[in-house]
């Protein structure tokens, strides 16, 4: 494993940071848009018995932050070895 050019290291963090917020994003938007802000709207449709507003509220919001913590592993472990940084 060499260590990365200076300008290797600058693409692995903007890549890594521009990852980040993009997968912030969506947890924002699902959390604080779906449970919040879109509540009434989505509590019109109902799934398994239950509104999706308060769903998203109660459990949405959890679910998809665990799968962007699984996604973003593994997002980072492409880009590990993209640069040849990947733990052994």
């Amino acid at each position: 494993m060499s260590p990365l050019t200076e300008q290797q290291a600058k693409e692995y963090w903007r890549r890594n940071v521009s990852l980040m917020v993009k997968l912030m994003v969506v947890w924002f938007v699902v959390s604080f848009g779906c449970g919040i802000l879109l509540f009434d709207v989505l509590n019109t449709i109902q799934i398994g018995g239950y509104k999706l507003g308060f769903w998203f509220a109660q459990q949405g919001s959890i679910y998809v932050f665990v799968f962007l913590i699984f996604y973003y592993a593994r997002k980072m472990a492409a880009l590990d070895r993209e640069f040849g940084v990947e733990e052994d």
